[in-house]
């Protein structure tokens, strides 16, 4: 650093790194705390700058501007302004700062909103996916604060060009709210721009029911197929309605064969609530063909690995295919467990307690399979009538 009475002559053309380094400072004498930091990159050229300590004794360097822009004069001027405001307790520096301070959103994303997610969400795998796919390449190398709402709402118009369901695309909108929800609540930044983002809400819904002969297919290759594990789980579903991971996690614990009862701990059901599953006799028949009572804590186990499944969907390929089902999803067989029920005339309501629905408008869906029950009620409205009639005549 340098200490000289700055003049307009010495910033016209005595702005000169030494050589050797990389920058210098040149410190006026006449006004406190103003200097120009010339580097050696851009000789001729510098950059005013005023240095004084916050009220917490902290130094602090505010920019005023480049020579090129502002006058020595102007340079002063604005020095002695914010000495002024920073002897009233002000500090030109805290809202940069604070700025600064605001982490990326790749960094929020890695650093904080993970390790939330894998305590809280038990699709964190997705979550993560998600982000590392699209969203960091796009948003990663900008602060929350810097995130706008026309940003996100472009990046969701262009994954619906480039061809993806709207559904997929509201997905990942889903996240960013929920994301920067977290941010606001934990005093990250004040505002989310993904708050108001409107949805595509396209229903996308697939839902594969069998026919008769179809489902008598199935459960012929399920009966006779050499993997008997595996078919005991979708047999298991096919008799529950459970999900997938529900029937994978099953303890014996969780199983009461006396009162035909399956619990659900919260921690594996999706409501994240405990829910009881009604066993019937289907259901307690493939349990009773388990052998891995009091050998293991689960009740479905890989024998290659001694382990409870973690996924069974390659086998589950090949014994689709084997019954002419190319396109049956495991999921499926939880829909069509819900349309026995429906089509044997169970209410939608008792359909919602089964299935552990925390929504009834979920149920809903099923209502279309219950045709023939409500042409039943409708009869029924006209043996009124014909009796009327009768009685008329």
């Amino acid at each position: 650093m340098a200490t000289i009475a700055l003049t307009e002559s010495f910033i016209k053309n005595g702005l000169i790194c030494p050589e050797g380094k990389r920058k210098i400072e040149y410190r006026d004498t006449t006004t406190p705390g103003l200097l120009v930091e010339v580097s050696s990159a851009k000789q001729g050229v510098g950059t005013y700058y005023l240095r004084y300590r916050n009220e917490a004794g902290q130094q602090r360097a505010n920019k005023l501007g480049r020579t090129t822009d502002l006058s020595l004069k102007d340079a002063r001027k604005k020095s002695l302004q914010i000495r002024a405001e920073i002897s009233q307790g002000a500090d030109p520096r805290a809202d940069v700062i604070a700025r600064k301070a605001i982490p990326t959103f790749a960094k929020f994303m890695q650093d904080q909103y993970m390790p939330h997610a894998k305590s809280h969400k038990r699709t964190w795998k997705g979550d993560e996916g998600m982000m590392n796919r699209e969203l960091i390449p796009v948003f990663g190398h900008m602060r929350l604060n810097q995130i706008t709402r026309k940003q996100i709402q472009s990046f969701h118009t262009r994954l619906k060009e480039e061809g993806r369901s709207g559904a997929y695309c509201d997905h990942y909108i889903k996240l960013i709210r929920h994301a920067l929800n977290l941010a606001v609540d934990w005093d990250i930044i004040s505002q989310n721009p993904a708050r108001r983002v409107p949805l595509f809400r396209e229903d996308n819904r697939v839902e594969n029911y069998m026919e008769r002969d179809e489902l008598e297919r199935l459960i012929h290759v399920l009966r006779s197929d050499a993997n008997r594990m595996v078919c005991n789980i979708a047999l298991f579903l096919l008799s529950t309605g459970a999900r997938l991971n529900e029937a994978l996690t099953a303890t014996w614990n969780n199983i009461d064969q006396k009162n035909r009862v399956w619990r659900i701990p919260a921690a594996n059901s999706k409501s994240k609530k405990i829910r009881s599953v009604p066993l019937n006799d289907s259901a307690l028949e493939i349990i009773n063909q388990l052998t891995t009572e009091q050998r293991y804590e689960y009740l479905f186990i890989n024998k290659n690995t001694g382990k409870p499944y973690t996924t069974i969907l390659k086998v589950w390929g090949r014994l689709r295919k084997e019954a002419g089902l190319p396109r049956l999803r495991l999921h499926d067989l939880r829909h069509q467990y819900a349309s026995f029920l429906v089509n044997d005339g169970r209410t939608l309501y008792e359909v919602q307690q089964i299935l552990g629905h925390s929504d009834p408008s979920v149920t809903q869906r099923y209502a279309h399979l219950s045709s023939s029950a409500l042409q039943a009620a409708a009869a029924s409205a006209s043996m009124c009538i014909d009796g009327a009639f009768s009685e008329a005549s």
